[in-house]
């Protein structure tokens, strides 16, 4: 999953599960990502009305940024993303669901209602948590045990692939809440739940780039 492209015939789904902020560009421009992950990007830009060449040079912007402040030191890096992701994706979730719960409780009749919201986050939760657990009993102490790439690289491609689940899981949840688009009567809780949100999803990215981008490729190389 490394060597992230952004060609015409990349498609958004990709990007968008692969590149810190990607996500955010794709929702201000009008294009889907969840329903329409499969579009390649010159189709999203197109269906978007939306210039090809301005689209792809904010995206390539994005990509000439991410995963340069990453700690160059491999334990101070593994501890950036305990403490700045393992720790906040558990205790987002928990409120998120939550507050997801009691805004399909109360709007249950509003056409734009997040339904199945709640029960898509708790999947998403529970898979992180899955993910997250392994990579602290298993990966990370191996990491920092000086395991070399041979015993590495089998850990390594199971995380990728599980990667690849979570990414289909942001796209569900981003589905099931509409595209976080709040309708003009949204309450407070409505507000502050797809604020939430869009962080969470945002974040689980900037997550998985750091260790596909930075880490893996660094640890396998030593």
């Amino acid at each position: 999953m490394t060597d992230i492209t952004l060609a015409p015939d990349s498609t958004v789904g990709d990007i968008a599960a692969r590149l810190p902020g990607a996500a955010e560009v794709f929702r201000r421009a009008g294009i889907s990502f969840c329903c329409g992950a499969g579009d390649s990007l010159a189709e999203a830009a197109g269906k978007a009305g939306r210039s090809l060449p301005a689209l792809t040079a904010e995206l390539q912007a994005l990509l000439d940024r991410a995963g340069r402040d990453a700690p160059a030191d491999t334990p101070a890096l593994i501890d950036h993303i305990l403490d700045r992701y393992h720790a906040v994706h558990r205790q987002e979730l928990a409120a998120l669901i939550g507050l997801a719960e009691r805004v399909e409780r109360v709007h249950a009749g509003h056409d734009a209602a997040p339904l199945g919201l709640a029960q898509g986050l708790a999947a998403l939760r529970d898979d992180l948590e899955s993910h997250m657990g392994k990579e602290e009993a298993l990966l990370f102490p191996a990491i920092l045990q000086g395991a070399g790439a041979s015993m590495l690289a089998g850990p390594i491609r199971v995380m990728q692939a599980e990667h690849q689940d979570t990414g289909a899981l942001l796209r569900q949840v981003e589905h099931l809440a509409h595209g976080l688009a709040l309708p003009q009567d949204a309450c407070g809780s409505w507000t502050a739940l797809y604020t939430g949100l869009r962080k969470l999803c945002d974040d689980v990215v900037a997550h998985i780039h750091l260790e596909e981008e930075v880490l893996f490729p660094r640890v396998l190389a030593s």
